[in-house]
């Protein structure tokens, strides 16, 4: 302790460009190897002048926060800690943000994710920070997008809002249907989805995405078993208008032309009290997939949206936010081709459709007190409806067949947690979750026109949590963190288009707990090694059974993963930042989404499967400019049980995992801190082989695939000006290899990567 005190009081030579207040302050920390921590949300939105020199971190401190309404408080063991000043002192106007690329830092402080504002280098458990600009050519998608420059993310790629999300190879299924996700999607603290896909919104005008690997049932509850996927909003700025606009035109190889536009705009209403920031977008994906009988690029997709959130700070320490989204998306035809008849064509007699419309709103109210204490209440609701057409005409009938799908999700949520962090290292947090989820799956099936309903089915799950956690500074480098959650749930689920007696199948319950234990033990000032043991489950209930008109119930299933690992930050604005870990879990009970031969869906409790993994991610910045990001997972699986037993032994593997996927992209900019910034960059991914799902029937290959990507950018002021090339190579590989229900036995069906296409781009910020 008293070398880390001597740390704090020695002259350093501190080098830290103009940027925001928290990666200013984290930089000091790095660069000095004194911690300091914040419990305050408002750092990022502060704008602080270059600071250079040889000084102690004290007075470094103090003229990064001078006029800023925030101070340093010194705490045991040499830590400091930034707090609200006693008297309010209004920030300086900052300057309109610029669309700048990437900062040479992170520009977190602390692991929003956690709930706690743990640090990230002493987060016990492996992290990963995602940039939201998913697509190499520059283009803004969903979390689906992202899997190619995240190995740790999996994905099925059925399209926009009809895609599950996967963590860490934890992988149940490749096709949708009633079972619970294995990765839960927050935004801003509030849950999207329960079941089903990812909803699909798009990542316009977020601050940041934090991919929390699973399972994650302590902080999360039932359903995050994979993982974590947190989306961060924007926040509304108090003390300045601000707008931004970006705008871009696509063209594919042989595909339609596409275009994307989107416009942001902030207004205070009442001067460092009330704030209005709106978010507003419309896509067009063109299509590349020709059907000759009925036309050419079939498979477009237009996608509409708005954000709009509300913040009010009365004083006092306390926090309003509200927010609420609206998205539309409409594809005019299924993304997938037929081997037979090329690599971008197929035969169809009817168009297969697919529309879904999201509704989402949540209230936050939080109170920070200058201990550190805080008080988060979050309440949402989510409305997802999609709805789907499939050709099922058999061989040889003359009017065309239609199975038609629908699925109504309702997700109503709140949870109330009190937590407190202090300058020494220590926190705790303890809260409860309530959530009602109905999920209501419709079928019809029959001669385009008349179709005939059959059996759906309808599940309600209420579940009732309380949790706890906590963190001990055992010593100023050594922590231990203990937690637990119980849960509670019911699950009541009905059979419809039925009609038998006694079909009523209801009130399955489930009491479950689930521990925490993580250790972090600090090596250096920047390099810290990890350990975490957790468990998690998800609820079981009703769904379509094998054979015709028939409902069955699938029982809960659960995880239980160990992992150890190491963490390295990066010093400053150049240097090298390291991750790495290994895990093993083992999945019992595994709930997965099938389709028999004839294309029919059905649940069942597929088996239990051991899961081994390997993952790394590296930071590298050499020198002022140039920066080499990149990231490889490594999993190995096997299944066993009643569908897994019967096949053979190298077909026993869970779906959506390739053993190998790695991401690497290397970057150069001139001009750092010029009104004049030129910058080029470069990505190649590779994705290994995947297999559609467990068992002889679905081990149809996929994946197997490397694409390159490059890009060249200018900016110019608040202007920015971006050309990315996407699928260098025109690569005709298969991402997935599903469309159509009725045409899986044939096992001719893959979705082909976009064909190497262009994107020009600008934005521009005021």
């Amino acid at each position: 302790m008293p070398s880390v005190a001597r740390a704090r009081d020695a002259a350093i030579t501190v080098a830290i460009p103009a940027t925001t207040l928290d990666v200013a302050v984290l930089t000091l920390a790095r660069s000095s190897g004194v911690e300091i921590v914040s419990t305050e949300p408002g750092l990022h939105a502060i704008r602080c002048r270059a600071l250079r020199g040889t000084m102690p971190v004290a007075r470094a401190l103090a003229r990064l926060l001078a006029d800023t309404g925030y101070r340093a408080v010194p705490g045991p063991g040499g830590i400091y800690r930034i707090a609200a000043a006693p008297r309010r002192v209004r920030p300086p106007r900052p300057t309109p943000p610029r669309p700048v690329p990437p900062a040479d830092v992170p520009a977190d402080i602390v692991v929003t994710a956690s709930k706690q504002r743990v640090p990230l280098l002493r987060y016990p458990g492996s992290l990963t920070l995602v940039g939201t600009t998913a697509q190499p050519n520059g283009a803004t998608g969903a979390i689906s997008d992202l899997t190619n420059a995240v190995p740790v993310l999996q994905s099925t790629q059925l399209g926009p809002g009809r895609n599950k999300v996967f963590i860490r190879g934890i992988a149940d299924s490749s096709f949708n249907g009633t079972t619970q996700s294995t990765a839960s999607v927050y935004l801003d603290d509030v849950q999207l989805n329960a079941s089903g896909p990812d909803p699909g919104l798009r990542l316009y005008d977020m601050q940041a995405v934090e991919v929390m690997e699973g399972p994650q049932g302590t902080l999360y509850g039932a359903g995050a078993i994979g993982g974590v996927l947190r989306l961060t909003s924007n926040a509304p700025l108090l003390d300045r208008v601000a707008a931004a606009m970006s705008g871009g035109v696509v063209a594919t190889h042989g595909g339609a032309a596409g275009y994307d536009l989107s416009a942001m705009v902030n207004v205070p209403l009442l001067d460092e009290r009330l704030a209005l920031r709106s978010v507003a977008y419309v896509v067009r994906d063109g299509g590349y997939i020709d059907d000759p009988a009925r036309g050419r690029d079939v498979n477009r997709v237009g996608t509409v949206g708005a954000r709009l959130a509300l913040r009010v700070e009365p004083g006092g320490g306390w926090r309003i936010d509200t927010s609420g989204v609206v998205q539309r998306i409409r594809a005019t035809d299924g993304q997938y081709a037929e081997v037979s008849d090329g690599s971008y064509r197929r035969s169809s007699r009817i168009a297969q459709p697919f529309a879904d419309r999201f509704l989402f709103g949540r209230v936050v109210v939080a109170k920070d007190w200058d201990s550190g204490l805080r008080l988060v209440s979050a309440t949402g609701v989510a409305d997802y409806h999609t709805g789907e057409v499939f050709d099922a005409t058999p061989r040889g009938v003359g009017r065309p067949v239609a199975y038609n799908v629908d699925n109504a999700k309702l997700l109503l949520s709140h949870e109330m947690r009190l937590s407190r962090s202090t300058a020494s290292g220590n926190s705790w947090l303890a809260g409860f979750t309530l959530i009602s989820d109905r999920s209501a799956l419709s079928r019809a099936l029959g001669l385009t026109g008349n179709q005939m309903d059959i059996v759906g089915v309808t599940n309600v799950t209420r579940a009732a949590s309380a949790f706890g956690e906590t963190t001990l500074a055992v010593t100023p480098d050594l922590s231990v963190t203990l937690g637990g959650r119980f849960t509670s749930a019911r699950i009541d689920g009905e059979p419809s288009a039925t009609r038998r007696p006694g079909a009523y199948i209801r009130g399955r319950s489930t009491q479950r707990a689930d521990p925490t234990l993580a250790l972090s033990y600090r090596l250096a000032p920047d390099l810290a090694l990890f350990a975490r043991y957790q468990t998690g489950f998800r609820t079981g209930g009703l769904a379509v059974a094998q054979g015709i008109g028939r409902v069955a119930n699938y029982q809960a299933d659960s995880i239980a993963v160990g992992e150890i690992g190491m963490r390295r930050l990066r010093r400053g604005t150049t240097g090298l930042g390291l991750s790495v870990s290994a895990s093993t879990a083992r999945w019992r009970g595994i709930q997965a989404d099938l389709l028999n031969r004839r294309g029919q869906p059905f649940t069942t409790n597929l088996g239990n499967a051991n899961i081994q993994t390997l993952e790394a991610s590296l930071d590298w910045v050499p020198f002022a400019g140039l920066r080499l990001d990149a990231a490889a997972l490594y999993t190995y699986n096997r299944v066993r049980g009643p569908v897994a037993d019967q096949s053979r032994e190298d077909n026993r593997r869970l779906p959506e995992t390739p053993p190998f996927a790695g991401h690497a992209a290397l970057s150069y900019a001139w001009g750092q801190g010029r009104s004049v910034a030129p910058r080029v960059g470069a990505t190649v991914d590779y994705v290994g082989r995947s297999v559609l799902g467990t068992g002889d029937l679905l081990d149809v290959s996929q994946g197997d695939y490397t694409t390159f990507g490059a890009s060249a950018g200018v900016r110019w002021r608040n202007l920015d000006l971006r050309l990315g090339l996407d699928n260098l190579t025109d690569a005709a590989a298969n991402r997935f290899a599903f469309g159509n229900p009725f045409g899986l036995a044939a096992r001719n069906q893959v979705t082909p990567l976009r064909p190497r296409n262009v994107r020009l781009g600008v934005s521009a910020a005021w």
